[in-house]
């Protein structure tokens, strides 16, 4: 049996921007990415602690070492910048595997810098 885990979260970062004539995703800063164990193109729950939005895209690489925290297209607009967001990936793994992983959780600082 497969079962669906949290696998990453970037806990509490800061929204740096809004795009909304973008096709769509979230840019997060490379190093916030390594740090996380993410990669772009995967698929992330935004969580927004201020309005409490709740909805998903996927992940577009930016820039290493901006900060940037970027909601692009129609997400743009379930945000607004100097919002505080989690960003949550999920995996599938094994039942018994699940029992005993261990997540990556990183708790960005001001200006989502590690």
């Amino acid at each position: 049996m497969q079962i669906e885990v949290l696998k990453s979260k970037l806990h509490c970062a800061t929204v740096t921007e809004a795009n909304l004539n973008y096709m769509g995703s979230i840019t997060i800063d490379e190093d916030l990415l390594d740090a996380a164990n993410m990669i772009a193109g995967e698929k992330v729950q935004i969580v927004d602690n201020n309005n409490g939005e709740r909805f998903e895209t996927y992940i577009i690489k930016g820039e290493r070492g901006s900060g940037c925290i970027c909601l692009n297209g129609a997400a743009a607009r379930k945000v607004v910048v100097g919002d505080t967001v989690i960003i949550i990936s999920y995996a599938l793994m094994d039942f018994e595997e699940a029992k005993t992983f261990k997540p990556t959780i990183v708790f960005p600082k001001e200006g989502n810098k590690l």
